[in-house]
């Protein structure tokens, strides 16, 4: 079996929206809404359209990854451009089969020669450790809707520049995610009249969804 990480293309986004639901759905919530983001997102001035890849298997897409612009905002109020990533996307038959750490460190190394300097995002600490994050609280970045002292277990963390926290100053900042990602929250309608280009899928409440 080949693998080929590359680019995403104008002429794969519905295939890569239709995986990115078929990767998410019924994981965090009943259905999902991330395939809505990544759609929503190409046209978002914080999207990295050089941080945009697919993995494919063979010729044929079977996972995804896209990069955005953020922000920590100081004590003082200042506001320090910052990184995150996410949707990461494998489709369900090639799952817990290593693919996503490749990809994703594939994707970090990218990231790192673009001079992307910090990432946060919200993930299981279990697997995103053997990437090289760790809990954003030790770095002393706080999660916008968590108490201030807290450690947030899923509030994840990782400099891709060694000391760039140092490097420009930054002790303590709290960290939220771009709005951008709340988009089908904001657009319920035009949510639903996107999603209801896809075939009908079963949208079923499991154990372990957020929502």
């Amino acid at each position: 079996m080949e693998i080929n990480i590359r680019l995403e293309k104008p002429e794969d986004y519905r295939e890569v929206e239709n995986l990115t639901r078929e990767a998410f759905w019924n994981v965090y919530r009943p259905g999902c809404l991330e395939h809505y983001v990544l759609n929503q997102y190409r046209n978002n001035p914080d999207f990295i359209p050089e941080l945009d890849y697919v993995m494919e298997l063979d010729g044929h897409i079977m996972g995804h990854v896209m990069f955005s612009r953020a922000e920590l905002v100081l004590d003082n109020g200042e506001h320090v451009p910052s990184w995150t990533f996410g949707p990461i996307s494998i489709h369900p038959d090639y799952k817990r089969m290593g693919y996503r750490l490749q990809l994703l460190n594939y994707t970090l190394e990218k990231a790192r020669a673009m001079g992307v300097g910090f990432l946060c995002m919200e993930g299981n600490i279990d697997f995103y450790r053997h990437a090289g994050f760790d809990l954003a609280s030790k770095y002393g970045i706080h999660y916008h809707d968590e108490p201030h002292e807290a450690e947030v277990p899923y509030f994840l963390a990782q400099e891709l520049i060694p000391n760039w926290l140092r490097d420009h100053g930054i002790a303590e900042a709290t960290y939220t995610p771009p709005k951008g990602y709340s988009v089908a929250d904001h657009h319920p309608e035009d949510f639903e009249a996107y999603e209801s280009t896809f075939p009908k899928k079963e949208k079923l409440r499991l154990p372990g969804q957020l929502v």
